[in-house]
């Protein structure tokens, strides 16, 4: 059952982003970086959030739900107006505040229930994808969770991410790192692991980043869970708390690379990397 309807998290804050590194950017690179708006910091002339969208619609998904800050945002300004992707539908979702991510997801409930798009399975549920507005997934790693059989996310191998990626160590050190049961399925999620874990010294580490398939069951986990001690939703414990309920997340290896936008450092670097690329959202 493919599950071609997918949440992208675009409500983030983009903190480290505003923090001036030195970088040098172009005006209208500033411009965004300046607010934080990472998934619309231009990329040779488009908005990264185009280049996500095109690698989206290449590797099979056809509605998006955007989950965006409340009122009048550059993104609804965006993609509800002229700039409409022809690839796939939009709809939207507001997160009232930036409570972690966990809440962010929850935000899209009522959007991803509503879409008539969205697959069910022989239980009901609906089924779909989910992402970050900032990273640059392969179209490939994406249509490995829109052809699963079920609910999953795409484990990036470490070196890989630090080979090709271009994401430094210590940034490394600050994602979530995912252990992996005999049968291929998820056995731990572990946020920002603390420099003793057993997993930051495995002899091969994978990580998440943020490339998941859901059933319509994770909301409930989304809602019931606590704050971690940073004070936040996080949904690495909402998919904890989804597996105690007997959820089962298969894990899809892939040894390639992830883009990511941070901090303005990473802009040029990504630009270099999109040379060519003229994306079709």
């Amino acid at each position: 059952m493919r599950a071609t309807l997918a949440v992208i998290l675009a409500r983030g804050l983009g903190t480290r982003l505003r923090d001036d590194d030195g970088s040098a950017l172009d005006e209208a690179q500033a411009a965004a970086a300046a607010v934080g708006t990472k998934a619309l910091v231009p990329l040779r002339g488009r908005p990264l959030l185009d280049y996500v969208l095109h690698e989206l619609a290449d590797g099979g998904v056809r509605d998006v739900v955007l989950v965006v800050p409340p009122g009048d945002s550059p993104l609804r300004e965006r993609y509800e107006g002229e700039h409409q992707p022809s690839r796939v539908g939009v709809r939207f979702a507001v997160q009232e505040e930036p409570r972690g991510t966990a809440h962010a997801l929850l935000a899209a409930r009522e959007a991803v229930c509503a879409a008539l798009g969205a697959a069910r399975d022989a239980d009901g549920r609906r089924h779909f994808l989910m992402c970050n507005a900032d990273n640059l997934y392969s179209a490939a790693a994406i249509e490995a969770l829109v052809d699963a059989r079920g609910p999953g996310l795409v484990a990036f191998e470490a070196e890989a991410l630090l080979r090709e990626g271009g994401i430094d160590p210590e940034r490394l050190a600050r994602f979530a790192l995912v252990k992996i049961a005999a049968d291929d399925t998820l056995q731990d999620i572990v946020e920002k692991p603390d420099p003793n874990h057993p997993l930051l010294t495995a002899p091969s580490r994978w990580v998440s980043m943020n490339l998941w398939r859901f059933r319509d069951t994770v909301f409930d986990a989304c809602a019931d869970v606590e704050p971690s001690p940073r004070g936040e939703l996080e949904l690495a414990d909402a998919v904890r708390l989804a597996m105690q309920r007997g959820e089962r997340f298969d894990v899809h290896r892939r040894a390639e690379p992830v883009f990511d936008l941070t901090h303005r450092r990473d802009i040029a670097a990504l630009e270099a990397r999109l040379t060519g690329r003229v994306p079709r959202p």
